[in-house]
């Protein structure tokens, strides 16, 4: 790095006729060269057409490329997806493929894995504050009372949105809404600011006593964020993974009878109670974030999207029922980073870029997820998991 200069430091290179070119792109990565006394001879190499990324990025000066591999084929029973899929996965981590591979070829000789997304909503959370707190339920009961035309003005902003319902949380003199949205195949945070927007406006408008204060966000919602709200009634897609684990197959693939597995998951639970996780399973956040990346997801809402429960039964046979749960699991197929190049090739890889298919691509990520956590409990109860790291894991 260049030593620091004296005088402010000059702006990056942008062009007002057309920013998205190979030229901008090579500019500003002779910009930052010259001023940093860095070499960029790796951010240049890419495929991906600039025109395309307007929307997606702004300074566009190269790609970060991380390296993509496959696991499965992976079998899935869902109400959406259904049958077998070999699942992309962006890391830089060793074994992660290989042992997502390892709990695939698990569930798919035990016939595989049911999937089920059993919620829908996106949110924004505005705030209204009043005089005193009886002002505030009286304007809680107002919205109750002209929910459809707060829905009508809401809805009209957008023909992929509709307002579900609108849920109160109340403080002192405060008010929050919580609207709740299905966004159809966009994941929808964009989409929902605007409509809610537009309801509040109505509001505004059109309540008969005095509002002091309205913000349209006021951390409820909680964007990009862990809640325990969202973990309870949902932010995104609710979704279920779940299989029953014949004795005998884990023992041959895992190396690991039920027994262990669930005594460990006991450990488990207990050890993420006294840490207060959000969290009692194994790393939920580690196959969401390599989907997220292979496949254009807003990467961020992993903060979100990787809270979640595992639940674990000893069947009268000795088989092993195991299922995980993801609340906020916030996911698109249209919009945002999945119609980028390299992205939509992954989606399509699992069938996932016709309309109509978010929730076959929830349903994938949560059997994945199911995947994963089965493989690292095993390998942790058999004592391969620092074994396997050395093997796969080591770049030294």
């Amino acid at each position: 790095m260049k030593e620091k200069r004296s005088g402010p430091m000059p702006k990056i290179p942008r062009s007002s006729d057309n920013d998205y070119t190979h030229d901008m792109s090579r500019t500003r990565r002779e910009f930052i060269a010259r001023e940093t006394g860095t070499q960029l001879n790796h951010l240049g190499h890419y495929s991906i057409p600039p025109e395309t990324l307007s929307g997606n990025i702004e300074n566009f000066a190269g790609v970060a490329q991380v390296p993509i591999g496959f696991a499965g084929p992976m079998l899935v029973n869902g109400e959406h997806a259904k049958g077998e899929f070999y699942v992309p996965m962006a890391t830089t981590e060793g074994t992660l493929t290989a042992s997502y591979s390892r709990g695939m070829r698990l569930t798919r000789e035990a016939g595989g894995i049911t999937t089920t997304v059993i919620d829908d909503a996106m949110q924004r959370a505005p705030m209204f504050a009043f005089s005193d707190a009886r002002e505030a339920l009286a304007f809680g009961r107002w919205v109750e009372q002209n929910f459809e035309t707060i829905k009508q003005a809401s809805d009209s902003t957008t023909s992929v949105g509709k307002l579900r319902d609108i849920e109160q949380y109340a403080a002192s003199k405060l008010r929050w809404l919580r609207f709740n949205f299905t966004c159809g195949d966009a994941a929808g945070q964009n989409m929902v600011s605007k409509a809610t927007k537009a309801g509040c406006e109505w509001i505004q408008a059109n309540y008969p006593r005095p509002i002091e204060h309205f913000v349209l966000a006021a951390n409820l919602d909680t964007d990009k964020k862990h809640s325990h709200l969202n973990s309870l009634h949902t932010r995104g897609k609710r979704v279920v993974a779940e299989i029953t684990l014949p004795k005998q197959l884990m023992t041959d693939i895992m190396h690991c009878p039920p027994e262990a597995l669930f005594k460990q998951r006991q450990y488990s639970n207990m050890g993420a109670l006294m840490a207060g996780s959000v969290n009692n399973g194994a790393h939920f956040a580690n196959g969401i974030t390599a989907m997220f990346i292979a496949c254009g997801q807003d990467v961020a809402n992993v903060a979100e999207s990787s809270a979640g429960f595992t639940y674990a039964e000893i069947m009268p046979n000795g088989d092993y029922y195991f299922s995980v749960t993801i609340p906020s699991l916030i996911v698109a197929t249209y919009g945002g980073g999945t119609g980028l190049a390299t992205q939509n090739e992954c989606l399509s890889v699992l069938g996932c870029t016709e309309r109509g298919s978010v929730n076959k691509f929830a349903e994938i990520v949560a059997a994945t997820v199911l995947c994963g956590d089965l493989s690292l409990g095993s390998a942790v109860v058999a004592d391969e998991w620092v074994s396997s790291h050395e093997r796969l894991g080591r770049n030294r």
